[in-house]
Parts: structure tokens; sequence; C-alpha cells
């Protein structure tokens, strides 16, 4: 459903609104380049600065099911450019940041900017004619992956060849000028619904989100059994049935739970978990690879000793793949329905895993050839998948509530992203070898049986991505097709 004449098709606006979640794509992987100077840099800990990137990824994954509630009751457009403006302060804040804390806040700032795509997407079904609906839902799923390639090698060559506090003023300007042209381009057809906003409700998943997130991609750092893991889990086993009691209460909730708990609803969203974990694992093991010296494929792991600049470029053309295929998503979602689409791509990201583990098991020696037709695959996937996502979503949730789901969904991407920064990372450090370096120093790299344990268990995600979105019914029943 649009609201949207057929003849009126928005093209700038879909361009300018794809452009706006490039840039907060590549705010999440900016601050790579930077972390191994990061200490050095803000006078601190390795263990202290790596919350530099934690803090992002965390309050991106809280704001952004809230983002979209408030995107729904008082302005999908409205609340695009208040990220936007949240992302150019909080860039600013990091270039001129004298310590920790201050470069924390400014990242977490940058990390109000994540609920963008999913704000985005949701904008579109009010702008957006219904023939043309899929292909630009599917190119504004797709600018994640474009960000996320293009952001590696923009940060390294202007962190090389100017300096870090440059790379954050360039970030300011670049989501300014987003956000202005966000202001200037994108109508802005929708009707908000209005109503007072659930606090206790935001409170509520801010805390378990917080505990849960926290646990897992720190568990491996503090211990699985400590004391402050723990407890982490406790209180996110706590704060949800509070907050679940709490939701099913309210009349106007900040997560209709009752919506989110449909077959097609859930299953989509589980399916959503899946491919999150599919694609960070994809992230994680194969830039290892690359910028580990040659030395280790003598000492029982894997390299080819790329710099952080060349291992980038090698996996840069996944994200334009997966660009390129969200077109192809959208084919595909109109003859065949978004479920096939989801199914398809979460195959076709499993075939990247089974090139991944061809090459390290396979009798013969690889190259970064291999890795970048897995990445070529990967984004192809992705591209298919993630696009379908947002249109089975839209499928089975009212206008009205279209932010919210939508917010959600993004929301349990980010939970699988968590996984498997939790479960590939723990493999990968459990099992290692001791490999010199040019400078004579020793240093700990996965053995390439821990790669196979984590590519194994990113196929098997694959897998299950497949089989659940093959699960999400074909129609929807006679009685809901008056809610949409």
């Amino acid at each position: 459903m649009t609201t949207t004449p057929p003849e009126s098709h928005p093209r700038l606006a879909i361009a300018v609104l794809c452009a706006a979640g490039v840039v907060v794509a590549v705010m999440q992987t900016i601050i790579v380049p930077l972390i191994p100077s990061l200490p050095t840099l803000l006078k601190t800990s390795q263990t202290n600065a790596s919350w530099a990137l934690t803090i992002t990824l965390l309050v991106g994954s809280v704001i952004t099911p809230i983002a979209g509630r408030l995107g729904d009751m008082f302005g999908k457009k409205r609340m695009v450019v208040a990220s936007m403006a949240a992302v150019s302060v909080g860039s600013a804040v990091c270039a001129l940041a004298p310590g920790l804390f201050v470069f924390m806040i400014g990242r977490g700032l940058q990390g109000l900017g994540i609920g963008t795509i999913a704000l985005g997407i949701s904008l579109m079904r009010d702008i957006v004619p219904a023939e043309r609906l899929s292909g630009s839902v599917g190119a504004m799923s797709a600018s994640l992956g474009v960000g996320g390639s293009l952001g590696l090698p923009f940060a390294a060559a202007i962190a090389d060849n100017l300096n870090w506090h440059a790379l954050f003023w360039v970030s300011a300007a670049v989501a300014l000028l987003a956000g202005v042209a966000v202001v200037v381009t994108v109508p802005d057809h929708g009707t908000p619904t209005g109503g007072r906003f659930d606090y206790p409700g935001a409170a509520g998943l801010t805390v378990l989100l917080t505990c849960i997130l926290l646990a897992v991609s720190k568990g491996n750092e503090w211990g699985w059994g400590s004391p402050v893991t723990l407890g982490l889990f406790a209180g996110f086993v706590v704060s949800t049935i509070w907050w679940c009691r709490w939701e099913r209460r309210r009349e106007n909730p900040l997560v209709d739970l009752r919506l989110n708990v449909r077959r097609a609803v859930l299953l989509t969203n589980l399916a959503s978990i899946a491919s999150g974990f599919a694609f960070y694992a994809m992230q994680m093991i194969p830039i290892q690879i690359l910028m580990a010296p040659t030395g280790a494929n003598a000492a029982g792991s894997l390299g080819f000793g790329l710099s952080m600049v060349l291992a980038s470029l090698v996996l840069m053309p996944g994200g334009l793949v997966m660009f390129v295929f969200s077109s192809v998503s959208a084919a595909l979602t109109g003859r065949y329905g978004a479920r096939v689409s989801l199914s398809l791509g979460s195959l076709v990201m499993g075939g990247s895993y089974t090139v991944l583990l061809v090459m390290i098991t396979g009798p013969w020696a690889g190259n970064w050839m291999w890795l970048l037709a897995a990445n070529i695959l990967s984004g192809a996937g992705l591209g298919i998948a993630y696009s379908a996502m947002p249109a089975l979503i839209m499928r089975w949730v009212p206008v009205s509530h279209t932010g919210e789901a939508n917010g959600v969904n993004a929301l349990m991407r980010s939970v699988g992203t968590s996984l498997a920064t939790a479960a590939v990372g723990m493999i990968l450090s459990a099992s290692t070898v001791a490999v010199q370096t040019s400078g004579g120093t020793a240093v700990p790299l996965p053995s390439s049986g821990a790669y196979v344990w984590g590519v194994c268990i990113a196929l098997t995600t694959c897998l299950l991505a497949t089989v659940t979105a093959l699960s999400i019914p074909a129609r929807r029943p006679v009685d809901e097709e008056t809610v949409v």
C-alpha cells in the first residue's frame, strides 16, 4: 500500500535516502583502521579503546527500533533528518575529542544514526508507487553493504594521507550534506499516528538489549563464567520478562508484540538473525586471512600478507555486488514472492562459505582470488536476502506500524552480527598458532582448523535461514487481509 500516485516516482529522493544509508554504514567501519593506534591517540589502554567500537554498535542496536516507532508517531522524514544530524555532530565531537570519554560520546552520537536505513525503508512505503517499491527498498537495504565495503578503504586512505582528525571532519561534512539533501528532496506524504511515547517501554528495551548485547559481545573477553557476564545474562532475563508484560498491557506500546509474534513476521525476524550472523562472519574471517603474514601458511594458519588498504580493496566488490543484486531480488520477489528471494539469497550466501571451506581444506595453495570469489558470492546472496526482508515485513504489517516493524527487523540483524562477533571470535581465539612477523616477534593467529569451524557454523546459519524462509506462509490468511 502506498499513498503516492503511480505516476509520481521520486527517483532523486530514493537516491538521496540510499546515500544517507551509505553514510551511516560507513560510520560503522571508519574506525577500524584506527583500532591499533587508538590507545596511543586517546591515551588509554587497548581494552578501554575497544569500547569506541562497541559503543556505536550498542547505541545503534538500541536506537533502531525506538527510531522506527518515533518515525511512525511523529514523521519518518523528520527522524531521518534527526539521525543524520546526530551522525554529523558525533563526527565533529570525535574530531575534537581530547581523550577516550569525549570520543565515546561522539561515537555514541554516530550510533544514533544507524536507524536511518530502517527508517528510509519505511519512508519509501509512503512515497514510492507500489509497482516500484520492491526495487527501491532493495536499493536502500543494499546501502548497508555498499557503505561497509567503502568504509575501510575510505578511512584507511584518509588516515594514511591526512590524519585521524580529518577522517571525522570529512564524515561530519558528508553527514551534514546528506541531511540537508533529505530535507530538500524527500517528500513526506505519510500521516504520523501521533500518540504518547512509551518511555518506560523504551527504558526497558534499552536495559534488556544492553544486557544481552554486552554479554554476547564481551563475554569472550571478560570470561563466560565471570560475575559480570553472568549478571548481564540474568539482567537480560529479568528485564525481558518485565518488558514483555509491560508492552502487552500498553494500549500504544513501543513494540507491538502481538504483531511481531505473527508467524510470518516472527519467521522473517529469525531468518534475519541467521542472515546477520552470516553477513558479519564474512566480515571477520576473510580480512584476517588477507592481512595475516604469509608465514602463517607454514605455521598451520592462513595468511596472504596484504595491507589493510589492499585487503579492503579485495573485499570491496562484495558490497557493490550486493547493490546490483538488490534489483535482482526485486525481480525475483515480483515473480515468485519475497520468501523465495530470502531463501535463495541465503543459499547463495551458503555458497560463499562453501568456497571458503574448499579453499581452506583443499590440497592446493590458496590465494586472495578465492576470498574475492567468496566475497562476491556473499554480496550477491546478501543483496537478494536483505532486500527481501523488508518486503516480507511490509507485506504482513499495517502501514501505521511500518517503521516499528522494520526497526525490529533491523534489530534482529544486529543481534545476528553480535552473535557472530561472539561465536566466531571465540572460535578463532580458542585455537591459535604462533607466527613470526617480519619484525621477528611471534603473534598468535587462528589455526586453519579454527577457520574451518568458523566457516562451518556460518554455513549452518545460512541453511537455517533458508529453511526458515521457506516456512514463511506464502499467502496472508483472509482474516488478516484487512490490517494492511
